[in-house]
């Protein structure tokens, strides 16, 4: 059984706040509406969601130019990330996103690990062109080098 909602924020996979998306219903009483992620589509509801609109997109806007502030901070960054080898090319362990995103905010822009989009962990010395989704329009190429210690 499903049930029709209105989203009250954007939801990865879902949809942005104010559409009215199909959802089962156990998934709707037991996630969206308890967390307020969502409501049961009625005109009081949709009468609520159009008093907040306008500071919903007031705040998506300011989310969007922090985020192209940071994508302009971050073109043509490079960082340089220090690993143990165990022969001249192969590393002890890897390079995780997490290290790569430690680098970046010790370069003074403030980087989650959950931006940083590896595709793999890197296991050998090298040059590796990284990937930063700061937001769902805005990303950046980082060159990182992973050296020798």
């Amino acid at each position: 059984m499903s049930v029709e909602v209105l989203l009250m924020q954007d939801l990865d996979n879902l949809g942005n706040a104010g559409t009215v998306v199909r959802v089962a219903d156990g998934y709707a009483r037991n996630y969206l509406f308890p967390n307020k992620f969502a409501e049961p589509v009625t005109d009081a509801a949709r009468r609520r969601f159009e008093k907040v609109r306008a500071e919903l997109e007031a705040k998506r806007a300011k989310v969007l130019a922090d985020a192209k502030k940071k994508g302009n901070a971050l073109k043509d960054a490079s960082v340089t990330i220090r690993a143990k080898t165990s022969d001249g090319e192969t590393l002890f362990g890897s390079v995780t996103a997490q290290d790569v995103a430690a680098a970046i905010t010790a370069l003074g822009t403030e980087v989650d690990k959950s931006m940083v989009h590896l595709g793999h962990a890197i296991k050998t010395l090298g040059t590796y062109d990284v990937t930063v989704k700061l937001h769902p329009e805005v990303s950046a190429t980082v060159k990182v080098w992973v050296v020798q210690e």
